[in-house]
Formats: structure tokens, C-alpha cells, sequence
């Protein structure tokens, strides 16, 4: 070819050609990589790049998925994180897929995001024989150390007093709860894999708690879907997204000088918590490296305790709170119910449970409307499997979404409204529902769901036989969510006065 010729094939492409043939070249190989398979489940109809964006406001997907399934069924796909996720809808689909299917959606997906941050270490993000390992040591552990027993329960008491001091202090003033019972739960938590407790005074804490809040809001935004759909890209160019980065960051460090100062002074002979057991099971695993039993791994399973441990339930009881003020004459009668059975010269215990049907239905009630974890926590397919009538290739993500479970018609009289009946038969006894799931079912169902439990009742009742509950002066209760990683109430105040 002649210079004059080469010099006029360069005319020719100018960048007008280079834009145009960059566009085709993306949206082809979209196409081609995110292409409906066969016997797929049905969906909305996806634009490229961007996948069902534009259907969906991300403040409120968890609404969004239960009209899509009136749509296209209880079992549809969407399209966010770039490939298509299949959704399934409604108790009796959920528990059957999850049970049946136990072990072929036993598995983690690999979302950049979280991939980012926490590799594929700790117990929520692991998959396959360390994640099988991990989840088994981590159960015995907290089981010796009185997870679902008695043997714990003088903990919570202890940290129940410390709480209702705290607020006594608040003398009924109007303040938010939030942070004083993050910190309370958070200390259940941290006795049993820290070996200590945090004082309500401790600044440094508080501040790595109100972290915690802050980043598990963000992951359920815009900017960690996009990281998620373009990560080449996102981790090139500032944005919100790095403040992800940056509070995990201060999270993960934290951990990690708690593990440091359990190596420096571990006494194999007296493990004080769950990171001295995992320094001991170190040694046993130093020849199989696939268990994950080494210091990196430590501080994520560490990690992955502690924030489950902290985040969920105190979300939980931030949302009893508030539905205590909205419904003061449901308030009345768990109170009626405490001084029943308890009266005030001691605190509520387990024991007192089955005593306090009432009660037990309110709490199980507030985690059922709370309903803190919408989405669940994504699984994928380990095979090719088959759900209903459709294919479902191996590597498909898969959502059993847990508001379709606890505000499905079919089980729930009223699925809609604040209703403890949901939980008391016509004698007011106490009464179990099968689909009451807010821990999940199956493989991965959560490991901390005893604890919650006691956590649950112990703190719920406390507070109520020490304090009636209102909104302060001229203020309307409201029962507004703000979404992100978990679903949770916007920020309010209360007044707690002595009773």
C-alpha cells in the first residue's frame, strides 16, 4: 500500500467512526455475553449495557420485585449486576427451591464489589470446602462459648442493665435510639469473639459502629450496582463508590488489631473467645491451607461475625421501637403481659418465654414487617439445575426473596398490617408459622439465628418493663424504610420514661 493510500484510509477513520464502531463493539458483546439462555425464566425487557435499570428505582427494589413476579410469575429473571439473576417469589416456591436444591445453591456469587474488599474469605463470601469448614468450627465455637443456652444469658442481662441506665440518663428527653442499642447488641457479639466489651462512652467504637451503618446503607446504592456492572471501569474513576472502600477499611483494620493482640498474648491452654479457638485451630489445619485457617482468613471470619452479629438485630429492635410508639396500645399490653408474669423486681428471662405469648408474637411480628433483610443474600447455582419448568444454567445468580415470604397472602391474614395475631391462636397461645423465614432457610440459613432469638426477647422485654415509649411532643410517628444492604427504619426520636 502507498503512502498516499495509507494516508487516506487514516482520513477516513476519524473519531466519529472510532465512537461508532465502539458502540457496536460493546453492545455486541453485551449481547453475545448476557444473551437469554434457553428455557430461560421470563423478565422485563432489558436495554443493553444498563440491563433493567430503567425499570427499577433501587430505593425500593424489594416493592418492585413483588410486582415484576405479578407480572411474569413467581419465578422471573432480571437483569442489574450485568448478568441475569433469576428471582424466586412466594413461601411455598422459596422453602421448596431452597431445601430441595440445598447444596446447588449453597454457593456465593463473586460481585466485584464485594470481591474488592473482602476477596473470598471470611463465612458470607466463601463457597465449597473452607466455607463448609469455617461455617461447622465457627457453630461448635460459639456453642462452647453459650451460643443457645443459659450460659449466655447472663451476658445479655448485663448488658441490658448497662442500656437501661443509659437511656435512665437520657431522663425523657427525646434522643435516637440507634446507636446506644448498636452498641448494646454489638457487645453481645464482641464478648463472644473479642473477648470484651465496649462502654457506651467509647467514641472510637461508636464511631466504627455509625461506619458500619453507614457502609452497609451504601452497598444497597446506585454506585455499588455500577461498581458491580462495570467494575474495569469504577476502579478508574473517583466517585462515591471509594467511600465503600474507605469505611470497610477502618472496619477490617479495627479486626485486625484485635487479632494481633490475641496472637501476642494466646494461651493455648485457655482460649478466652472465637479468635483464641481459631488461633488453636490453626495448628491442627497448618496442612490442609484449603480449610482456611490462617490470620487473613481469621480476620474476616472475625469480621463477618461481628457485623452480623451488630447490624441485623439492632436493626430489628430499632424498628420495634418505633412500631411501639406508632401502636401504643399494643405497647400497653406487652407491658400488661410483663408485669404479669415478671413484675419489676427482676429482669425478664428466657425462661419467662413461653409465660409471655403476647410478647414472644410482637417480637416475632416486628421481624416479620421489619422484614430487615428484603432480598436475601444472593446465592448461585453450583450445576445446572432445573426450578418449575425452567432451565437454570450453572453460574446463575438466584434470589429467594424474603419479602415475597413474609408478606405472602396466602400465609399471612394480613400481611400488610402490624398484627401480632399473626402469631397467637384463638386462645392467645403462641403459635409457630412455617413461613416465617427472616433468617432464611437451607444451606446457608444464618448462623447467628439463636442468638438473635435470645437477643431478641431479652432486650425487646427489658426495655418495655423499664420504659413506656412515645414520640416526642408534636411529632407523628413514621414508619418510613431507607434501603441498602439491609432494609431499615429512617433515623427518629424517642422519649423513654421511667415507669
Amino acid at each position: 500500500m502507498s503512502a498516499m493510500d495509507l494516508l487516506h484510509f487514516y482520513e477516513c477513520i476519524d473519531i466519529k467512526s472510532i465512537l461508532i464502531f465502539s458502540c457496536v463493539f460493546l453492545l455486541l458483546s453485551d449481547y453475545i455475553r448476557n444473551k437469554v439462555p434457553k428455557n430461560f425464566p421470563p423478565g422485563p425487557w432489558s436495554l443493553p449495557i444498563i440491563g433493567d435499570l430503567h425499570h427499577i428505582d433501587h430505593t425500593k427494589v424489594h416493592l418492585q420485585l413483588t410486582k415484576f413476579a405479578e407480572k411474569y410469575g413467581n419465578i422471573f429473571s432480571i437483569r442489574v449486576f450485568g448478568p441475569r439473576i433469576v428471582v424466586l417469589d412466594g413461601y411455598k416456591l422459596v422453602k421448596e427451591v431452597y431445601l430441595q436444591q440445598g447444596e446447588n445453591l449453597a454457593d456465593r456469587p463473586s460481585l466485584p464489589l464485594f470481591y474488592d474488599i473482602f476477596g473470598d474469605k471470611g463465612l458470607v463470601a466463601s463457597n465449597g470446602y473452607k466455607w463448609k469448614q469455617q461455617r461447622r468450627f465457627a457453630l461448635t465455637t460459639l456453642r462452647n462459648f453459650g451460643l443457645g443456652k443459659q450460659s449466655l444469658e447472663p451476658s445479655i442481662h448485663l448488658e441490658c442493665h448497662f442500656l437501661t441506665e443509659a437511656i435512665s440518663n437520657e431522663h425523657g428527653r427525646p434522643f435516637d435510639p440507634r446507636i446506644l442499642m448498636n452498641n448494646a447488641v454489638s457487645n453481645v457479639i464482641c464478648v463472644l469473639v473479642f473477648g470484651e466489651r465496649f462502654e457506651y462512652s467509647d467514641n472510637q467504637f461508636q464511631s466504627l459502629l455509625k461506619n458500619i451503618n453507614e457502609a452497609v446503607y451504601l452497598e444497597g446504592g446506585i454506585w455499588a450496582q455500577l461498581y458491580n456492572m462495570f467494575p474495569s471501569i469504577m476502579r478508574r474513576v473517583p466517585g462515591p463508590h471509594y467511600q465503600i472502600f474507605a469505611l470497610w477499611k477502618k472496619v477490617i483494620d479495627f479486626v485486625r488489631e484485635k487479632v494481633n493482640a490475641h496472637r501476642v498474648n494466646y494461651d493455648p491452654s485457655n482460649p478466652r473467645d472465637y479468635i483464641d479457638c481459631f488461633l488453636g485451630e490453626m495448628e491442627k489445619f497448618k496442612d490442609d491451607t484449603a480449610a482456611g485457617f490462617d490470620v487473613e482468613n481469621l480476620c474476616f471470619c472475625t469480621l463477618d461475625l461481628f457485623v452480623a452479629g451488630t447490624e441485623t438485630t439492632s436493626t430489628t429492635l430499632y424498628w420495634g421501637l418505633v412500631y411501639m410508639i406508632k401502636y401504643p396500645e399494643i405497647q400497653a399490653k406487652v407491658q400488661e403481659e410483663i408485669d404479669r408474669v415478671v413484675g419489676s423486681s427482676r429482669q425478664p428471662s428466657l425462661s419467662d418465654k413461653d409465660s409471655m405469648p403476647y410478647t414472644n408474637a410482637v417480637i416475632h411480628e416486628i421481624q416479620r414487617i421489619g422484614n430487615i433483610v428484603p432480598l436475601n443474600v444472593v446465592r448461585v447455582a453450583v450445576e445446572s439445575t432445573q426450578i418449575g419448568k425452567y432451565s437454570i444454567p450453572k453460574g446463575t445468580m438466584v434470589i429467594g426473596t424474603l419479602t415475597s415470604v413474609l408478606f405472602d397472602e396466602s400465609e399471612w391474614e394480613t400481611p400488610h398490617s402490624f398484627n401480632p395475631g399473626h402469631f397467637l391462636d384463638a386462645e392467645g397461645n403462641f403459635r409457630r408459622r412455617d413461613a416465617f423465614l427472616p433468617f432464611s432457610t437451607g444451606k446457608r440459613v444464618c448462623l447467628g439465628e439463636q442468638l438473635a432469638r435470645m437477643e431478641l426477647f431479652l432486650f425487646f422485654s427489658c426495655l418495655l418493663q423499664r420504659f413506656t415509649l412515645s414520640s416526642p411532643a408534636g411529632v407523628e410517628p413514621n414508619l418510613d424504610f431507607k434501603l441498602g444492604a439491609t432494609l431499615s427504619p429512617q433515623p427518629y426520636k424517642l422519649c423513654a420514661v421511667p415507669r
